[in-house]
């Protein structure tokens, strides 16, 4: 349905997209687990007030659950707060009081009957059959607890849940919540979140291998030397210590963003831009991929990541993981896919790489720099700001044979169509209201992610350690060689278009 709108250059295909998103939708009764939490705070209370000022939103009412105490008002003064900071609509009086009368609140506490008779009271409001909503901004151990908890309080028949990542974090916790969740709810009233995939960036990567001919028909093992998808952070684990001991970088980013990236850029042609037909090549590539060997991950940890509160100090979870994998396919036996994330890194990013074969014989000079930068890349900057880059060889001006590494470059910014963007977790809640899965996850990928994960999970190689602002353990090097790591870029981004 949204797919015309990653071509922002296009001004008929935005317009068809925005003409799409606009499609009726019936009211929704919002209910939001874990309302007073951080990703509510910053995204979701955020988002939804900007999704409605759009006038993207049905008649709506949306309800806060979570275990602290409070009424009606003092959970609006909270969410005031969160939109005052984080929202990207201008926040007047006005505003917030059309959008503070449709929030209510209902405390965990309360029980199952106390939140049936409160949604239902918000339903009356709506003028009767609207659908429910129900987004669980909760930790995974809590998931199945608050599943039970809509199935007593009979809130399901008319209901769509969104539930946040991890989903598990191995295949047997993975089977068994996905087990408690199909008790209450069917698969299509599932949606299995990440945000990568609601991302303007990441959209624009189906845009641009399947609606143009120059780049599909080199999309294979033939032309392409491997593929780097690489997500470094700057951000340490203060406030997250307790939930990232659990689960570390691998299960908290590999296995929830990195491989599905991976799955956009190596799924073969869909049949149709629509939901079943993307999520079906998806898991043709999940299926496809080889087991994760321990010999090719590096695992790492920053110095002093076991000072922090509510850390083990002899932690041995990873804080970054870089690793190869492989697709058993047609398309792509013989190309590995170089994948690398981690806490307190040198710079915060979110690139695609993907490096296509060099000439198998050049007639340059040996002095000429041809190959002395690498091979071609083709980039994708999967931040905000939604760039790519494709570089090559040309020739410098002057007398003699001497070659530069060249590029072409594109932003989101020199379209002017920045306002159209939605933020990732907007688009998707959007998505779940109409029932568009497209960009969700499936039980069968998530599951058989966690199985092809099996292998490190049950015998992971010793945690490394790395400095705070360096790029990792220096084994990294070792685990690509002889090609090189992408980041630190040698040229940055061109901040204006020349």
């Amino acid at each position: 349905m949204m797919w015309t709108m990653v071509d922002l250059t296009d001004g008929n295909a935005a317009d068809a997209s925005a003409s799409s998103l606009r499609a009726p939708v019936a009211p929704h009764v919002i209910v939001v687990f874990g309302a007073t939490g951080d990703l509510a705070h910053r995204k979701l209370l955020p988002g939804i007030l900007h999704l409605s000022e759009a006038g993207l939103l049905p008649d709506f009412r949306l309800v806060g659950v979570a275990m602290e105490e409070m009424g009606d008002e003092e959970f609006r003064s909270m969410a005031r707060r969160a939109c005052e900071q984080f929202a990207r609509t201008n926040l007047t009086d006005d505003t917030w009081n059309e959008f503070a009368e449709r929030l209510s609140y209902v405390p965990t506490s309360a029980g199952p009957a106390a939140l049936h008779e409160h949604v239902l009271r918000n339903e009356k409001e709506l003028g009767g059959g609207a659908r429910y909503l129900h987004y669980l901004s909760i930790p995974p151990t809590a998931a199945g607890s608050v599943v039970r908890m809509l199935a007593e309080a009979d809130l399901v028949d008319q209901a769509r849940i969104i539930m946040e990542k991890p989903f598990g974090s191995d295949l047997e916790s993975a089977r068994a919540l996905n087990a408690v969740v199909h008790e209450v709810f069917r698969e299509d009233q599932v949606f299995r979140i990440d945000h990568f995939l609601g991302k303007e960036a990441a959209q624009n990567i189906l845009a641009f291998r399947f609606a143009n001919g120059l780049f599909e028909p080199i999309w294979n093992r033939d032309h392409i030397d491997h593929v780097q998808i690489d997500v470094p952070e700057t951000l340490s684990v203060d406030g997250r210590a307790s939930f990232y001991e659990e689960t570390g970088a691998y299960r908290d980013m590999v296995v929830t963003h990195l491989f599905q990236i991976l799955a956009f850029i190596a799924m073969e042609p869909p049949t149709a831009l629509e939901p079943k037909a993307i999520s079906e090549e998806k898991n043709k590539v999940f299926r496809s991929m080889r087991p994760v060997d321990p010999a090719h991950v590096v695992r790492g940890q920053y110095e002093g990541y076991r000072h922090t509160p509510g850390v083990d100090p002899h932690s041995e979870t990873e804080t970054f993981v870089a690793l190869r994998v492989e697709i058993d396919n047609w398309r792509w036996a013989g190309v590995p896919f170089f994948l690398r994330t981690g806490k307190q890194m040198a710079e915060g990013a979110r690139i695609v790489s993907i490096a296509f074969r060099e000439p198998p014989k050049s007639m340059f000079p040996s002095d000429s720099g041809v190959g002395a930068q690498g091979p071609d890349h083709l980039t994708f900057d999967l931040a905000d700001s939604s760039k790519l880059s494709l570089s090559f060889y040309g020739k410098r001006p002057g007398p003699g044979m001497k070659l530069d590494k060249l590029s072409l470059q594109f932003a989101l910014h020199e379209t002017g169509r920045e306002a159209d963007v939605l933020e990732a977790y907007e688009r998707l809640t959007h998505d779940a209201m109409v029932g568009d899965r497209t960009l969700f996850n499936t039980a069968e990928g998530i599951e058989r992610l966690w199985e092809i994960s099996k292998p490190l999970l049950d015998d992971p190689p010793q945690v490394l350690p790395y400095w705070s602002g360096s790029w990792g353990p220096a084994t990294i090097d070792e685990l690509i060689a002889p090609r090189s790591w992408r980041l630190p870029f040698q040229r940055g981004w061109r901040t204006t278009a020349s």
